[in-house]
């Protein structure tokens, strides 16, 4: 892998994900295209040794599995998110002014910087479900690939304060202009990019996403910038990794969960049955005769990574950073810690992954947050409550993170899929 040639590719499956579901399930066509199959039917002897497999949960979240011929001494995992922070249009969206515009109704999905959501050019993607056979609603998957909406700012003649630091109101601020046909409808323009009547349509789930194509930017080419890679990067970077991986010790999982952006709560978040299921039916298939303490033995010598970008020093503030663990764009991977366990990385998973680092001469840098300054949380804490394995956190180093473009190392990814695959072993 050429540290090009996969930002190039990588900037690509951004590109072409501009929502969850969308990543999930672009995830989904690369794991078809490299032999995995689907597993529909999870009764006894539904897996088998040298088989690969995956499974999806609301459309965006996968759970991919490769298992090696010889038995395995354990699990080895790496999981990432699906979701970034944007807008989700809510459920009757169009709102008309002065007989003139037409403006979406919508509200924040995660932590986002509001600003540079204004004044580019944005568009709708997402799901919609129509009727389907045996009374389960069939799902078809929107993107509107047009200069469709814009949220414009107020003229700094109207508003003098606003290089001073100005609140953003998300209600009445962030609305994006959708034009001026008094007729405007996002249900019907769905309807028409999946192909069916408006009336069929009896439920969404609709977000507005940055048209603004990712890039290898700077002077020296060694800038990425795009929508989205918090956390696509180390999705496909880890998903790299395993699809490049021969695992022969480990049984190996990638995981990719959806609304890390929103608590990760949910039925397709990491903090549900979703893993935990997964490797028990694993195990029951492939190891049917392990009892309760060799099971407790195999998760004990199994291990996650948790894969979601970091903090770089910001070259405008580096007084953000810690003063001694500063990671830098184009440094290679993050190990991330937190002595509040907002981050799993502890003695003995760092331990694993600077042997593996060491070993293959990854590059490797660590984070923790200003003692000062309160951080984030990722999914390795909350995927080990419910399965009780050593976890690292790990990440690649970003500015701007949640903003509407954020900016990344050209280098990184490559380094990030190098660590998974040598993961899996």
């Amino acid at each position: 892998m050429k540290n090009q040639s996969i930002t190039e590719a990588m900037l690509q499956f951004i590109e072409e994900s501009p929502t969850a579901f969308h990543a999930a399930a672009n995830v989904e066509a690369l794991l078809l295209e490299n032999g995995f199959e689907k597993l529909e039917n999870l009764a006894e002897g539904a897996l088998v040794p040298g088989g690969s497999y995956y499974t999806m949960q609301n459309g965006s979240a996968v759970l991919a599995v490769k298992i090696p011929e010889n038995p395995a001494k354990g699990f080895r995992i790496a999981a990432s998110h699906s979701d970034s922070p944007c807008f989700k249009i809510k459920e009757v969206p169009e709102m008309k002014v002065e007989n003139t515009y037409v403006k979406l109704n919508v509200e924040k999905y995660g932590g986002m910087i509001l600003s540079p959501w204004l004044d580019r050019p944005l568009s709708v993607a997402g799901r919609v479900f129509v009727a389907g056979k045996d009374g389960k609603p069939e799902v078809k998957l929107v993107n509107l690939k047009k200069d469709l909406l814009i949220i414009p700012n107020v003229a700094i003649h109207f508003n003098r304060e606003i290089n001073n630091g100005f609140a953003y109101n998300p209600q009445t601020d962030m609305a994006p202009l959708m034009g001026l046909d008094q007729e405007l409808s996002i249900k019907k323009l769905c309807a028409e990019a999946a192909d069916v009547a408006e009336e069929e349509i009896l439920g969404s789930d609709l977000y507005v996403y940055n048209r603004d194509k990712g890039r290898i930017m700077g002077a020296d080419d060694s800038l990425i910038g795009s929508p989205r890679l918090d956390d696509l990067q180390c999705a496909y970077a880890t998903l790299r990794g395993f699809l490049a991986s021969k695992p022969e010790e480990f049984i190996s999982v990638y995981a990719l969960f959806d609304n890390e952006e929103v608590g990760s709560g949910t039925k397709q978040g990491a903090d549900s049955t979703f893993l935990e299921e997964f490797l028990e039916i694993v195990l029951e298939n492939i190891y049917p005769d392990k009892n309760r303490l060799c099971k407790r033995s195999f998760y004990q010598n199994s291990f996650l990574l948790s894969a979601d970008n970091g903090h770089a020093v910001h070259p405008n503030h580096p007084e953000k950073t810690d003063p001694t663990n500063r990671p830098y764009l184009n440094g290679g991977v993050v190990l991330k810690y937190n002595g509040s366990q907002k981050y799993t990385t502890d003695g003995y998973s760092a331990a694993i992954v600077r042997q593996i680092c060491n070993t293959w001469e990854i590059p490797l840098q660590t984070f923790a947050n200003r003692s000062d300054i309160a951080g984030g949380s990722t999914l390795g804490n909350i995927s080990t409550a419910h399965v009780s394995i050593p976890s690292a956190d790990v990440g690649l180093a970003q500015l701007a993170m949640h903003s509407a473009f954020e900016t990344a190392g050209v280098k990184d990814t490559e380094a990030l899929a190098q660590l998974a695959e040598h993961l899996f072993v």
